[in-house]
């Protein structure tokens, strides 16, 4: 709990004065069971009522005074616990984003939902428990304990004896509940997991009429998580019934051996009802303990997974130099590149040797899983090779800051993304300064500005989720229109043109020509390979082939057959 420790500690006036409040309510409620027996033996057994009022007049006021206190450290705790919760989730936002791809492999998105969610909400539920109730409870039960030792040795040795019974009871129960309860954390990244992939493919699972498979898929996810919710929670509950019937059995204890003390006056009827409300109040304060503990085993939980993503090392680190091009170098080179994603699966590519001039448009083309798009990203570095070295001009990208690497560089993925905003905010995402100058220019050079002029606010129309009232290519047109607004010196189209006609493609192809940007691209159209300065073939993670569409046609029997297969003319 060291993460909660060191957010806490950043609130030390908060804390002090919840602490002193929570000590000034504890000693209130420590004092209240002596004023009962001064009632008891100096006012109703006296028939005094002068005295009775006087007591319980006392009482009431002091009463009050430790609400007042209660309410005084409930504020500050909510306080804390508020703020040690926003910290966390910054804390934990921060750290996603500095995850390369190859951290994010490890954490699906499913479960960062979770620990930025209800992992982060635990533990705030915990820090106010801790600051209102786990601390005082603990002084609650030894503050009784000693008051009652002070009242009467004899009586009150049962309620020292059964202490240590229930120390280890509870200490027993929070090391199995930790357990419980952390299955419990990943039963819900699953249904998360299921219920993220239901929302963002709902028009697929409608179009192939799957509503009934997905619905009983996420029916067994729901219906595990629930029936080991139910178990750890009715474990856990076994613990109030224990602890209330060897609290209840000290108290008959208490009686029977009280009794023949107060028939022969050695015992006063007062100190017995002192040391029954401590009893009482131990029972109370050992009930709420061992629900704080249930609470800390699950936060317990919430904090490991928290730590998992705050302890994760980064694997890919910005150098310290700036990137400087030179247009007289090389703009891109791979030197005998290995990549591989994980240590036990086969390299995604092998011996990758290739040289990419500036301004020139080279297309990358192959089957699925060939490691074009493996290839493109080692570019913008999200990953760095395993072996081997790429260079933007000539300097090795890890020697360079990762943002001076993305600004010269425009990226489009196979997945088109779109944020949730207007047509404008889109579009500025990747150069928030933009005039609206240049961003028509960017949009009528991705072919979209036509389309944006008919839509209901033209540029401030708002865009629903990811896009959805825009068709494949408005959006694969908008996302290169995203990246042409940051005037790129590299644009990376990663298969971004599949949703569009030969002759829009073409425009945007000729666009980009007369901006002199570096182009390269994923395509699996011949007609728009013949368009490129160069043409790049990859099987399998090598390099089969490399030269233009005459060049290939010639040389390479691979590319032949994907050129006959979309009835392109081979004569050469």
């Amino acid at each position: 709990m060291k993460t909660i420790v060191k957010l806490v500690a950043h609130y030390p006036k908060q804390i002090l004065v919840a602490l002193l409040f929570m000590l000034t309510e504890l000693a209130t409620e420590l004092i209240l069971p002596l004023f009962m027996g001064k009632i008891i033996d100096s006012g109703i057994r006296q028939a005094d009522l002068d005295g009775t009022i006087f007591w319980g007049s006392l009482m009431i006021g002091i009463s009050l005074f430790a609400f007042l206190s209660g309410i005084i450290n409930s504020f500050f705790s909510a306080y804390v616990s508020q703020q040690v919760g926003a910290d966390l989730r910054e804390q934990v936002y921060r750290k996603i984003q500095q995850f390369s791809f190859r951290n994010l492999d490890r954490f699906p998105t499913s479960t960062l939902i979770t620990r930025l969610t209800n992992d982060v909400n635990q533990l705030q539920r915990f820090t106010f428990m801790l600051m209102r109730i786990a601390t005082r409870a603990p002084l609650l039960i030894i503050g009784s304990a000693i008051m009652a030792l002070i009242v009467d040795v004899r009586l009150s040795l049962v309620l020292v004896i059964t202490l240590p019974v229930f120390i280890i009871f509870i200490v027993l129960f929070i090391r199995y509940g930790a357990k419980l309860f952390r299955q419990i954390q990943r039963k819900l990244d699953r249904v998360n997991q299921v219920m993220r992939e239901n929302l963002a493919g709902m028009r697929l699972i409608k179009a192939y009429g799957r509503q009934n498979e997905e619905r009983a898929r996420f029916h067994a996810r729901s219906n595990d998580l629930k029936n080991h919710t139910i178990f750890t929670i009715r474990l856990m509950d076994l613990s109030g019934p224990v602890v209330t019937l060897v609290m209840n059995g000290a108290i008959l204890l208490i009686l029977f051996q009280a009794r023949a003390s107060v028939l022969t006056d050695q015992l006063a009827v007062g100190d017995v009802v002192a040391i029954l409300n401590y009893a009482i109040r131990m029972m109370q304060a050992i009930g709420v303990l061992n629900w704080i503990s249930m609470a800390y085993t699950r936060s317990k939980a919430s904090v490991n997974r928290i730590n998992e993503v705050l302890v994760e090392p980064i694997d890919l680190t910005s150098g310290p130099n700036t990137l400087t091009p030179e247009s007289t170098r090389a703009h891109i080179d791979f030197q005998s590149v290995h990549f591989r994603y994980h240590a036990s699966r086969p390299d995604a590519l092998k011996a990758i040797n290739l040289t990419i001039s500036r301004g020139e448009h080279v297309a990358l083309i192959g089957a699925t899983g060939s490691g074009k798009t493996t290839l493109m990203e080692l570019i913008p570095r999200a990953y760095d090779p395993t072996s081997g070295e790429v260079s933007l001009f000539s300097q090795p990208l890890p020697s360079l800051t990762l943002e001076s690497i993305r600004q010269h560089i425009g990226y489009v993925p196979q997945s088109t993304q779109l944020f949730s905003g207007t047509v404008l905010e889109n579009l500025r995402f990747g150069k928030p300064d933009a005039t609206i100058e240049e961003v028509i220019e960017s949009a009528k050079d991705a072919a979209i500005h036509e389309t944006i002029m008919t839509l209901p606010a033209q540029y401030e129309t708002t865009l629903g989720q990811r896009g959805v009232n825009l068709s494949g290519g408005q959006k694969q047109r908008l996302a290169i229109a995203r990246a042409l607004l940051r005037r790129p010196e590299l644009l990376l189209l990663d298969d971004a043109t599949s949703a569009l006609d030969l002759a829009t493609e073409g425009d945007i192809l000729r666009a980009i020509k007369q901006r002199q940007t570096t182009l390269i691209m994923v395509t699996q159209k011949v007609s728009t390979m013949k368009q490129m300065n160069r043409i790049v073939l990859l099987e399998r993670g090598c390099i089969n082939a490399n030269g233009t569409h005459r060049q290939l046609l010639k040389t390479s029997v691979l590319y032949r057959t994907i050129a006959v297969s979309q009835h392109e003319e081979v004569t050469h």
